[in-house]
């Protein structure tokens, strides 16, 4: 049986990465939103750059001033230990061994102040003598050989004096830098070569210390700085807060609200501006709205007006009509034309008169729990003598299930009538779709034709008042141009949406979503607003 390995997966794990992405979230939106704290931040950022910087400069030049003054020193230490070996080695006795005598004179090198202040200065140094091999010669050397490294000893064999930095091992284990000086001699003793060892640990210890002092003077800077940075940021972002408070009251209607005006610098000059510039607002603000309720009123007054002469001309115009079989066919033909023309100026009047109570504001819903198909059918009876005058097939796509709805029956029924005979309009005699579906909290009824369709960017257009994608085409329903308007009025009284789609030659989608309960918004849409995906099942 072939076993499988299974990996368990820690539940824990999503968990922090939700969390982290959630905080990498609120980080980045207080990053975006603050001006303040991108100020700040930032100072922050350069000074730290700038600091670092400094201390890497500061701490390179303390280092090699602490290392030329040691080398100095130990260099007049050495020469004066040279003068020394050579001296007593050429008094020395010559009978004894090569490593006795190089015992002895490092004993007494060691022993003997060779110079108090030279050797105050660089402190405590070890001494190695070495004689290297020659001929049948071993090599012979007294002191700890092994912390001499061999680049320096190949060097100090061609005859020339030289130092290099390393480190050594002492008793606690513990790597401690040195610096190595090897100089030839001219003793008694032939290739003597002298080396001296000079433990840096007190350089060590001073430039932790300056470190230490270098750190510790950066971060009482970088808060001085991130203090220095938050006060004079508050100095520009407040008058900016203040100004962002004042514009998004301005914005919700209020249109007295002023910046206060502080002293004569730039931001005192930038309330100013921003004042004058809200007073500007203001009048054109107060202007158009004048403007605009003297339109409406006029609007709403000519239309009232008109409904008397209006009701007198359609009153000779129906006993005209009544009794047209009695005219010549030239008369009869302009008495119908009237009784048509009649027909459609009355719609246009009630159109207007409509139109105009959206703008005032003073339309309102009369909702009841109603079942869709209500206003359904009855717009589908209305536009059912145009389809058979235009010869278009009208399919109906409902759900098996009632969907009940507080609607406004006259206001929706308007609506899908408005969107029938649109859709019949310029559907070039194909069928015309109209679709229901609902997923318990919205429903969407779409209607479809396949004629001329819209251009991209016509989907707006659509539903502004009396706007028409080709002028000289004629509207077989004597439409007025104000029908899309208004049903896309009706719709936003309902907290629903009106949206139109469509291709060049393909046609044209129109979607009406209206929530199920009154007063609920709509967050989506049980039907797609796309060509391609109206072949819904039933």
């Amino acid at each position: 049986m072939i076993g499988r390995s299974r990996r368990r997966i820690n539940p824990a794990h999503p968990r922090i990465l939700r969390r982290l992405s959630a905080a990498g979230r609120f980080l980045g939106r207080v990053w975006r939103r603050s001006l303040q704290l991108r100020v700040v931040v930032s100072t922050l950022v350069l000074s730290l750059m700038v600091l670092l910087i400094l201390g890497f400069v500061l701490s390179s030049q303390i280092t090699d001033r602490l290392l030329d003054l040691k080398l100095r020193a130990a260099t007049e230490v050495v020469d004066r230990a040279r003068v020394a070996v050579e001296r007593d080695l050429v008094g020395g006795d010559t009978s004894a061994s090569i490593t006795n005598r190089l015992r002895q004179t490092r004993s007494i090198l060691t022993d003997r102040d060779v110079d108090a202040n030279a050797s105050g200065v660089v402190g405590t140094f070890d001494t190695v003598l070495v004689v290297p091999a020659g001929g049948p010669q071993e090599t012979a050397s007294v002191g700890p050989i092994s912390e001499i490294p061999a680049t320096l000893r190949r060097t100090v064999d061609g005859g020339r004096i030289a130092y290099q930095y390393s480190s050594i091992t002492n008793d606690s284990g513990t790597r401690t830098p040195v610096l190595v000086i090897g100089t030839p001699t001219s003793a008694g003793v032939s290739d003597l070569q002298l080396y001296l060892v000079f433990p840096l640990s007190s350089e060590e210890n001073t430039l932790s210390l300056v470190r230490g002092i270098l750190f510790t003077g950066g971060l009482v800077l970088l808060g001085l700085l991130a203090a220095i940075s938050l006060l004079v940021s508050r100095q520009v972002v407040i008058p900016v807060r203040s100004a962002a408070r004042i514009a998004v009251r301005f914005a919700d209607g209020r249109l007295k609200e002023r910046m206060p005006v502080r002293g004569e610098d730039d931001m005192a000059r930038l309330a100013m501006s921003f004042n004058d510039m809200a007073e500007s607002l203001s009048k054109q603000i107060s202007q158009l709205e004048e403007f605009g309720g003297l339109q409406r009123q006029f609007t709403s007054d000519v239309s009232h007006e008109l409904r008397t002469p209006l009701t007198t001309v359609r009153m000779a115009a129906d006993v005209l009509y009544e009794r047209r079989d009695e005219l010549d066919p030239m008369r009869k033909r302009s008495v119908e034309l009237l009784d048509k023309e009649l027909d459609r100026f009355e719609t246009l009047l009630g159109e207007l008169l409509e139109i105009s109570r959206h703008d005032a504001g003073v339309a309102e819903l009369s909702t009841e729990k109603l079942d869709l198909t209500v206003p359904i059918e009855a717009a589908l009876a209305t536009v059912r003598h145009l389809a058979d005058d235009t010869d278009t097939t009208l399919e109906v796509n409902l759900p098996a299930e009632p969907v009940i709805a507080d609607i406004d029956p006259r206001r929706v029924e308007r609506i899908l009538r408005n969107l029938l005979a649109n859709a019949i309009d310029h559907g070039e005699q194909k069928p015309v779709t109209l679709t229901m579906r609902s997923d318990g909290d919205a429903v969407a009824i779409t209607v479809r034709d396949r004629g001329v369709g819209l251009k991209p960017g016509e989907e707006k257009l659509v539903f502004n008042r009396f706007w028409r994608s080709d002028p000289s085409r004629f509207r077989r329903s004597g439409g007025t141009g104000l029908g899309l308007a208004i049903s896309i009025e009706d719709a936003r009284l309902h907290n629903g949406r009106l949206e139109a789609s469509g291709e060049p030659g393909k046609g044209a989608i129109f979607r009406l979503t209206l929530p199920l309960v009154r007063g609920h918004k709509v967050l989506g849409s049980p039907l797609p607003l796309k060509m391609s995906a109206q072949a819904v099942d039933e």
